[in-house]
């Protein structure tokens, strides 16, 4: 098996106790130099005080002067050195000539060491090899009471012994950096397991596989996806998403209000809502869209709303029409086993010898059904809408009302797609059948079809109980139905086919208190 690659929260720990490692040893040796660099300077410092001050002590300059300047000199100056922790004090003559040391057998040799400032009167400090090494002297001349140099002093502390005091420093260097080390490795610890926890330990090359594998996936499925964060702003768009809800491919919506972008009014209410939704139909343009909407969760707080979104809309038009056949059937069925209950009849009038009653029977039923037939037909050539028109007259035998083709409705041709003339004309039928199922007798449901003035009008009127006013605007809205289980989608559907083509639609009560539904949509005049 391959080694399993570091995950991104085992990577951002190692990386991050190697900077701070890094950090925290640059720190410290940055404090070892300054607190070397400051031990210099204090050694400076500290050389040239003593220095300054032996060279002003009255017995020194006295000294200088005597007959033998080394028996005084000497033990004042190793009394000197003790006491104040340096390495040599040094009192010479103007030519170099050493009248003290810590080595006594070097007393009377030349000082090694640059003296020229001191003999032109600046005291100075500088770092020198002597006999005792390398070390930071001062060098200050000494005055007689006339303010002429009669000698020099220089004071010394060896760079060993500075040395030796900065490293018994480190320890305390050490012991302030290593509380800093574990603080700042505690804390990328805490960090990276928080990371892991939130990329569930994936690695920096299965997460990038990942993304670019869901999100081939999120654009390349036939359903529309759309997702939103808590504070319901656009996370995500797939391709299918911005083409059910009419976004053009360029549209910027990403990381936008869903307030702010354009979408169908029933999408913007749910999506508005942020409540739950299992395959609720919705309509976006011309389109009717199944929905499903759930708000996701990552260990039980919110994260955002996931909504999807299907295509229906030819399988709305599908069942529609299924929907007629299958009432067609059933109606053609019933009329089937009425045949055969009149045809029963007839044959017994026959055979009891009543043959003018059974001519008369058999003949008034067929007359009655095919002056239907060739009234819708000789009105109706458009094949598919004839079929419709008979289907919904025998459904509505079946439920005792009256569907009457009116005298004058004429179509030779069908100015529109055969799938958006049944639409209209079936869902109107319907909504009237419905409307009248509930009302008492004589129940009614008139049809008009035809062409007037480059128009194609359907007119749909029936003795049901009719609308509220106030509810007429309401009528061709999605989910608005009379029915308390109804889903609302009938007329919605022909609300779509009227935007499409630019029509009109329009509920209105005639004289005699019938609902009177009509639908104009703008052809050619050719197309009559």
């Amino acid at each position: 098996m391959a080694r399993r690659q570091w995950s991104i929260a085992g990577q951002l720990f190692a990386l991050q106790a190697v900077v701070v490692t890094l950090l925290v040893l640059a720190g410290a040796a940055g404090a070892v130099w300054l607190a070397r660099s400051d031990s210099r300077q204090a050694a400076k410092d500290e050389v040239l005080a003593v220095a300054q001050a032996v060279a002003g002590s009255p017995n020194v300059r006295a000294a200088l002067t005597a007959a033998d300047p080394s028996a005084t000199l000497q033990p004042y100056a190793e009394a000197t050195r003790v006491a104040t922790g340096t390495d040599f004090v040094v009192v010479m003559a103007p030519d170099r000539t050493r009248y003290s040391h810590p080595s006594p057998d070097l007393l009377g040799q030349p000082f090694i060491g640059d003296i020229g400032p001191a003999l032109s009167g600046e005291p100075f400090t500088v770092t020198n090899v002597g006999t005792l090494g390398e070390s930071v002297r001062a060098v200050v001349p000494v005055y007689d009471d006339e303010h002429r140099i009669i000698g020099l002093v220089s004071v010394g502390i060896t760079t060993r012994a500075i040395d030796r005091k900065l490293l018994a420093q480190v320890p305390v260097l050490l012991g302030a950096a290593a509380p800093a080390l574990a603080l700042a490795a505690t804390g990328s610890w805490l960090l990276s397991r928080r990371l892991r926890r939130q990329t569930h330990g994936l690695g920096p090359g299965e997460m990038t596989r990942m993304y670019e594998y869901y999100d081939a996936v999120l654009h390349s499925v036939r359903e529309g996806l759309l997702v939103l964060t808590r504070d319901r702003r656009v996370a995500l768009v797939n391709d299918e998403g911005r083409r059910l809800l009419g976004l053009a491919d360029d549209a910027a919506v990403t990381d936008r209000p869903v307030g702010g972008i354009d979408l169908p009014p029933a999408v913007s209410e749910l999506l508005g809502s942020g409540r739950d939704a299992h395959d609720e139909p919705v309509l976006a343009g011309d389109r009717v869209l199944v929905a499903n909407q759930r708000t996701t969760r990552f260990e039980g707080a919110p994260l955002g709303t996931v909504l999807t979104l299907r295509d229906q809309t030819e399988l709305r038009n599908l069942a529609s029409e299924l929907d007629s056949v299958r009432a067609l059937t059933e109606a053609l069925q019933a009329q089937t086993h009425e045949s055969a209950n009149r045809l029963h009849t007839v044959l017994t009038l026959v055979e009891l010898g009543r043959t003018d009653e059974a001519v008369r029977l058999a003949t008034r039923d067929l007359a009655l059904a095919q002056q239907l037939t060739d009234r819708v037909v000789g009105a109706v050539t458009e094949p598919a809408l004839a079929a419709l028109l008979l289907g919904k007259s025998a459904q509505a035998g079946e439920r005792g009302v009256d569907l009457v083709i009116e005298p004058d409705c004429r179509l030779d041709d069908s100015p529109l797609p055969t799938t958006d003339l049944l639409t209209v004309v079936g869902n109107l039928v319907d909504n009237a059948l419905e409307a009248v199922a509930g009302a008492p007798p004589p129940r009614r449901v008139r049809v008009f079809v035809g062409a007037i003035d480059d128009e194609l009008v359907v007119r749909v009127r029936d003795s049901g109980p009719g609308l509220d006013p106030d509810r007429v605007a309401d009528a061709f809205r999605r989910g608005w139905s009379t029915k308390s289980a109804g889903r609302g989608l009938g007329l919605a559907l022909v609300g779509q086919v009227v935007r499409r083509h630019g029509g009109a639609a329009e509920v209105t009560r005639t004289d005699d208190g019938e609902t009177l539904f009509t639908v104009r949509l703008p052809v050619p005049g050719a197309a009559r």
